[in-house]
């Protein structure tokens, strides 16, 4: 047929691929050319219509396979110029990938961890939605307290809160349980703080308990003494300050000497020398007897910490809104 040596003509002299979209349109289109053959067949007569079909479906297809050639190179034509145009050079190094590191207050957790891991201390968490009895009642809290108040604490109900501290963990670890108990235990607590430089509503802590037969205050001062050098280095003097804690008695403020300037006096110690590093203390005998520990036979010792205050301090941080932020810039830091 005249038609297929046309379009074959057609194709081999076309150099791009909307021609040859435009060819396959002309001939093979809802109107095209040999469209419209087919469509007339139906005016043949019964012997011819055979004959004219199969011609027709073979110049179809021979049509069809023509485009689809020429269609295919122009495509691999495209391809190799796009390459050629997108020179890599392989001997060039590569460029490196950002990589996620530890906050600097996971590195501070960690690390505490470590530390009370080597002293024989098991990590023990609890929940952060407490009954007020573990907050505030077993741990000798008074009712007229003002860190009972609703405008200090968050409450979900009277009976239920967020936790203010961690101590209703070792609550947790006493009852029902006999000593020797030797825990820490880190985690997030909440209290009604403004927001600025150094509070927040939300913020961690970490704290420890030993009970057992013949703990004595020598012990507390002992092992918290060693911490503080394993923290900050060999040369860390400690000094203990009396204090008011409900949970314990007698209780105490612990300060260490600056770790920036060694007790000369900076401007983190504020020219003072030394930096208050935790609160601690003997446990009450009531606390003891509340969750079932016999105090004429055992003692101990409890003691907690800001574990924010303590990155705050190592990495020489001056607003706590930092380490709950996004600033990559920041981070990336540690």
């Amino acid at each position: 047929m005249k038609i297929k040596e046309q379009v074959l003509s057609a194709i081999e002299s076309v150099d791009d691929l909307a021609s040859i979209e435009n060819l396959r349109v002309e001939y093979l289109g809802k109107k095209g050319k040999l469209t419209s053959i087919l469509r007339g067949m139906g005016s043949l007569s019964a012997d011819e219509r055979p004959r004219i079909g199969k011609l027709a479906n073979e110049v179809r297809e021979a049509i069809e396979t023509a485009l689809s050639e020429k269609k295919k190179y122009f495509e691999e034509k495209a391809t190799e110029l796009k390459l050629s145009s997108q020179f890599i050079d392989i001997t060039l190094p590569g460029k490196k990938l950002a990589s996620g590191h530890e906050h600097p207050l996971y590195l501070v957790i960690d690390e505490m961890l470590d530390i009370f891991g080597q002293l024989g201390f098991s990590v023990v968490e609890g929940p952060e939605i407490e009954w007020v009895k573990n907050n505030f009642d077993n741990l000798n809290v008074p009712l007229e307290h003002s860190s009972r108040d609703y405008s200090d604490t968050f409450y979900f109900t009277d009976d239920i809160l967020l936790r203010t501290q961690t101590s209703p963990v070792q609550v947790r670890a006493m009852t029902g349980n006999q000593p020797p108990i030797k825990i820490v235990s880190p985690g997030k607590v909440y209290r009604k703080d403004e927001i600025d430089a150094t509070h927040s509503p939300m913020f961690h802590q970490l704290e420890g308990l030993i009970i057992d037969e013949g703990i004595t205050m020598a012990d507390l001062k002992g092992t918290l003494d060693y911490v503080a050098k394993l923290m900050y280095g060999e040369d860390t003097q400690t000094r203990f300050r009396p204090h008011q804690f409900y949970f314990t008695e007698p209780s105490a403020e612990m300060d260490a000497s600056c770790f920036a300037c060694h007790g000369k006096g900076c401007r983190i110690c504020k020219g003072t020398g030394w930096i208050e590093i935790l609160g601690c203390g003997m446990v009450h005998p009531h606390v003891l007897e509340i969750c079932g520990i016999d105090p004429e036979k055992y003692t101990g010792f409890a003691f907690g910490m800001g574990l924010d205050r303590m990155a705050m301090l190592k990495y020489d941080i001056n607003d706590l809104r930092l380490l709950f932020g996004n600033d990559t810039e920041f981070l990336e830091q540690f």
